[in-house]
C-alpha cells in the first residue's frame, strides 16, 4: 500500500523510535523523505542523548551526507580529525574511503538534535573502519529466481577469506 506524501511536514508531527545498543549507542528518531515523496533523497531526525552517537564511525562508497545541527553540541568525527560542532551547523560527508568516515558524538549535557539527508543509491558499499566490517545493500527491491517476492539485498561482512568467483557454483 503506497502512502500519500505530504509538501510539508512538521519534525513535531514525527512518530520516532527509540533504540539503545550497548551503553554507547542510543537515538530516538525516523526516516521521513519517503513521506514527501522523496526517491532520491533520504531525510532522518535524530535526537541523540549526551555521551552517546546515533551510528557506529563509517563512510559510503557512493552516498553523500549533509547534516545540520538543530540543538545541541557535540563532536564531529570526521577521518582522523574531531570538530566541536553546535546549534546552526552544517557537516558534509561525501562518498569515499576512509578519509571521508564520519560519526557524531553527543559530547554535550543536552540531548543534540540533527537532520540527516543523504542521496539514496540504488546499491551502496558501507565501510566501518573501527571494526573491519562493511555493508552490501541495495535500495532497490529484488526478485530471487525461487520466488517472486520483492526483497532487498543486505549482507554485513569482512572481507577476510576472499572466494574465487566460481566458487559453489555448480557445474565449475
Amino acid at each position: 500500500m503506497a502512502r500519500e506524501s505530504k509538501a510539508v511536514i512538521n519534525t513535531t508531527d514525527l512518530k520516532l523510535d527509540h533504540w539503545k545498543q550497548g551503553e554507547f549507542y542510543e537515538s530516538v528518531d525516523t526516516s521521513f523523505g519517503t513521506l514527501l515523496g522523496l526517491a532520491g533523497l533520504g531525510v532522518s531526525y535524530n535526537e541523540v542523548p549526551p555521551g552517546k552517537s546515533g551510528c557506529p564511525f563509517h563512510n559510503h562508497h557512493v552516498e553523500d551526507e549533509l547534516f545540520y545541527v538543530i540543538a545541541g553540541a557535540g563532536e564531529y568525527r570526521f577521518g582522523e580529525e574531531r570538530h566541536a560542532i553546535k546549534t546552526g551547523d552544517v557537516l558534509g560527508a561525501p562518498a569515499g574511503g576512509p578519509e571521508t568516515a564520519h560519526q557524531i558524538i553527543n559530547t554535550g549535557t543536552a540531548p543534540l538534535v540533527y537532520l540527516g539527508i543523504s542521496t539514496m543509491a540504488k546499491t551502496e558499499i558501507v565501510e566501518y573502519p573501527d571494526s573491519g566490517k562493511f555493508l552490501a545493500k541495495t535500495n532497490r527491491a529484488m526478485t530471487n529466481s525461487d520466488d517472486s517476492t520483492p526483497r532487498r539485498f543486505r549482507h554485513i561482512g569482512r572481507p577476510e577469506g576472499d572466494l574465487d568467483y566460481w566458487d559453489g557454483e555448480p557445474g565449475a
